[in-house]
């Protein structure tokens, strides 16, 4: 039968990440395959032995599953939970690198505002930093594409604030994956599709196999692999089309290559091709339980980068003949110009070791957890005009190095019930948690950062490589109560010391009350404390164009106190208030409201851009800014027009408001079952301080109006899902309307004037029917944006700013930010075999 992917409103009470995977593997060999039910056991946010009813919660969770992944048939794990979660929001495109690793986030957060769990345990991040602008500028959570969809039981997302229980990083919420343990059988699974207007052809295969004599002893295997070819929805690069039949490069015509004057390829999805594994197994040994996990992941993409036409690598060679006379001439090294790529070579691995048991009245967990991503890079089809200038060769593929995050967590957690005489037994649970991260860069070769360095992405500067490290020791105790009947309270406190910046205390207050068996009301009051990524603090790159070069300079770097931003990154400190109620006015219907507010001061966000030139500004403050540039070993190419810094900084603080509301209703007809579900989310977030802008900054503000509405508008301002799935016998269809609400953005023009872009209310409609022609087989077709809506299109007059000036920032049509993406419908059709 075909099911809904059913979002069902519950709730969290307060528990430490160690204790979630004491229950975790225990309770979902029986539900591997099982939508999410008011009834099911949730694991996510309870301490109590055998877990909670998520009816019975008392913080919002919302809880996917495996079938309802499958049926979203999305290319990656991200998108498939966005397509579920109204709070839960997907970069569609990002730039550079971070198109080859897509962000998400909660409720309107940062991406480092969530933190994600598997089995219960942290999951490390991202060693791929998001750096240029954006709403996910900054994101370097963890990569949840590198975990397999097939291998999950379901997902639990916590859309409350939980860094009490879990650390620093879950002021948004939580997202805990349950992987399968199943003994026996498993899944083959294909699935191809195609963007309608071309480019983006997927093909993808994933297979599930349990090993084991029961749940006491089990192994379960998933392989995942994935492919996926570009596309493009770039327009006509300006400079390309203002050049004439009588072209001014001797021996070539960019008119006559292939293409012609759509040259310019950056604007699209990257090639990507993904291997991914993951094992989820458990031992039963005398009275412990021994339980692990590992996953190893490799990825390969590359992505285009903005078309350089001839004369960007163009040199005068003099020569000499045997009579002493001298000629010159030009040449041209790319005759019809090159279009430069970022390449990326990723291995991503995670394990996980723990036992737990029953000591007396005394409940325990112990485990340590390990993960690591590295980033190898690579700039292809590209040159150092430098290099070429000074010796008369340059290489075309360079290795510029690489960015490495590791992550050592070990937790151990205690827990037992007391009778004080309450309407129900009291729940203590206690824990410590010592964590140690590094993060490394490596230098690019000598070719790659020689000079201004390989153009579109040099390598690494040898001055900004390094090996960065940090630890830190947490210790949380919880306490659950029901004083009378009808009435929960969980209470959390902890106490975080990190090696870097010292130490704090937050807590939190949970609450529900059930006034009748079908109204409950609930609520939350909570602290949190988040430490700066080491990427957000240390990661440097150099971001080449056609016509600009900007640093991207760690905050921690020496250079960057040269524009009076002190001595790097601080905690960001946050208050999270909500309130919602629990209803069921029929049997068969259930509604959950949960309203919220955000506080984060001193918020780490990516500063505007800081030019240190500019063509056309009358302003003369750039001094600082080309101070630091060349203090911090930076060599900008002198032929570009626009130049400057990009950094991360404290500089302002944001509230955030919001509803979240769900509905979930199954019925049942003469002409079949249909389960609805209907899920909707509005969220506003406000920029409510912003810090003076140092003095050596000049004129130039930290934070431009693009920097504020990447923050305040640029995300949507409500989404609402509706989901029908009818199925009777062998045959089933989904039907999913999604209505996405206003986003917008301020860009600035080449005329100097900001201009706000916009993507107005879209729905977008997805349909998949499938048949069962065997209990084992399942086919199906679908198409995901089935009547290929497009966002609007930039403004017209400022594409036109860029078009005059001859600017490649013309090629990009539509607004990257699109909650939608902007590459229309896409269509696929898959088999599903299971044994």
């Amino acid at each position: 039968m075909s099911c809904v992917p059913l979002v069902v409103g519950a709730e969290l009470a307060l528990m430490s990440s160690g204790a979630i995977a004491a229950d975790a593997e225990l309770q979902v060999a029986a539900a591997d395959t099982q939508v999410a039910s008011l009834e099911e056991i949730i694991v996510t946010g309870t301490r109590r032995s055998g877990g909670l009813q998520a009816s019975e919660s008392p913080a919002p969770i919302q809880v996917i599953g495996a079938e309802a992944l499958s049926e979203t048939s999305r290319p990656d794990l991200i998108s498939s939970i966005a397509q579920i979660v109204p709070s839960f929001t997907a970069q569609a495109f990002g730039g550079d690198m971070a198109n080859q690793t897509l962000s998400a986030k909660l409720r309107g957060l940062s991406p480092n505002h969530a933190l994600v769990l598997i089995n219960g345990k942290r999951r490390h991040t991202t060693a791929n930093l998001a750096v240029l602008g954006g709403p996910f500028q900054g994101g370097a959570a963890a990569d949840l594409n590198f975990i397999p969809a097939a291998s999950i039981a379901r997902i639990e997302v916590l859309t409350d604030g939980a860094a009490a229980q879990y650390g620093t990083d879950a002021i948004a919420g939580v997202i805990n994956i349950i992987l399968k343990s199943g003994y026996e059988g498993g899944s083959v699974d294909s699935n191809y599709g195609k963007y309608f207007d071309g480019g983006g052809d997927s093909i993808s295969h994933s297979g599930n196999i349990g090993f084991g004599s029961g749940p006491e002893a089990f192994a379960n295997l998933t392989v995942e692999v994935r492919n996926k070819q570009r596309s493009n929805r770039g327009g006509a690069d300006p400079r390309v089309a203002a050049v004439n039949s009588t072209t001014p490069y001797p021996n070539s015509n960019v008119t006559l290559v292939r293409g012609y004057p759509f040259l310019n390829k950056i604007v699209g999805d990257p090639e990507i091709k993904t291997v991914v594994s993951m094992l989820n197994a458990g031992y039963k040994l005398g009275s412990v339980d021994l339980y692990g996990t590992a996953s190893v992941g490799t990825k390969k993409a590359n992505s285009f980068q903005n078309y350089r036409m001839p004369n960007r690598a163009s040199f005068t060679k003099v020569t000499t003949d045997s009579d002493g006379d001298t000629t010159t001439e030009k040449v041209y090294p790319y005759p019809f110009g090159f279009s430069p790529r970022e390449a990326i070579d990723e291995t991503d691995m995670g394990f996980t070791g723990g036992a737990r048991g029953t000591a007396g009245e005394w409940n325990w967990d112990l485990a340590t957890t390990w993960g690591r991503d590295e980033v190898d890079i690579a700039t292809i089809d590209s040159i150092n005009t430098d290099l070429y200038a000074d010796t008369g060769a340059s290489p075309t593929s360079f290795d510029s190095g690489a960015y490495i995050a590791s992550q050592l967590t070990t937790n151990f957690d205690v827990s037992r019930e007391y009778n004080v005489g309450m309407a129900g037994p009291m729940n203590l649970a206690l824990g410590a948690e010592k964590r140690y991260e590094t993060y490394e860069l490596e230098q690019g070769d000598p070719a790659s950062t020689y000079k201004s360095g390989a153009s579109s992405f040099p390598g690494v500067q040898p001055g900004d490589a390094g090996r960065h490290s940090r630890h830190n020791v947490g210790v949380y105790a919880d306490v659950a109560l029901t004083p009378i009947d009808k009435m929960l309270v969980d209470a959390a406190i902890r106490f975080e010391d990190y090696s870097d910046f010292g130490n704090t205390t937050i807590g939190k207050l949970t609450s529900r009350y059930d006034f009748t068996p079908n109204f409950a009301l609930r609520g939350t009051v909570s602290t949190g404390f988040r430490a700066p990524t080491l990427a957000e603090s240390y990661y440097t790159a150099t971001n080449v164009g056609p016509s600009s070069a900007f640093v991207q300079l760690a905050p921690n770097a020496p250079a960057a106190s040269l524009l009076g931003l002190g001595d790097g990154l601080k905690p960001e400190k946050s208050t999270n208030l909500s309130l919602g109620v629990v209803m069921h006015p029929t049997d068969m219907l259930t509604v959950t409201v949960d309203a919220y507010q955000i506080e984060v001061r001193d918020r780490v966000v990516g500063s505007g851009s800081l030019f240190s030139q500019f063509v056309g500004d009358t302003k003369e403050d750039g001094t600082a800014i080309s101070a630091a540039i060349a203090a911090n070993g930076n060599v900008l190419d002198p032929t570009v027009t626009t130049r400057g810094i990009n950094l991360f900084a404290n500089g302002l603080t944001t509230r955030t408001r919001g509803v979240d509301v769900v509905m979930t209703l199954p019925q049942t007809y003469d002409f079949g079952r249909v389960d609805y579900s209907l899920s909707g989310n509005v969220n506003k977030t406000k920029v409510t301080k912003v810090n003076a802008s140092p003095a050596e900054l000049g004129s130039q503000p930290l934070y431009d109006k693009t920097a504020i509405a990447d923050l305040e508008t640029a995300s949507p301002q409500y989404r609402v899902n509706f989901v029908a799935s009818w199925s009777r016998d062998i045959y089933s269809v989904t039907l999913r309307e999604t209505l996405f609400g206003k986003s917008s953005a301020q860009e600035l023009g080449n005329d100097g004037t900001y201009y706000e872009t916009k993507v107005d209310p879209a729905f977008i409609t997805d349909l998949e029917v499938s048949v069962k022609p065997t209990p084992s087989i399942t086919l199906s077709l679908g198409a995901n944006n089935l009547f290929n809506v497009y966002p609007d299109k930039k403004r017209a007059d400022l594409l036109k700013t860029y078009t005059d000036t001859l600017d490649t920032s013309a090629v990009t049509l539509y607004p990257t930010y699109s909650p939608f993406g902007f590459n229309g419908g896409y269509y696929y059709g898959k088999v599903s075999y299971s044994f």
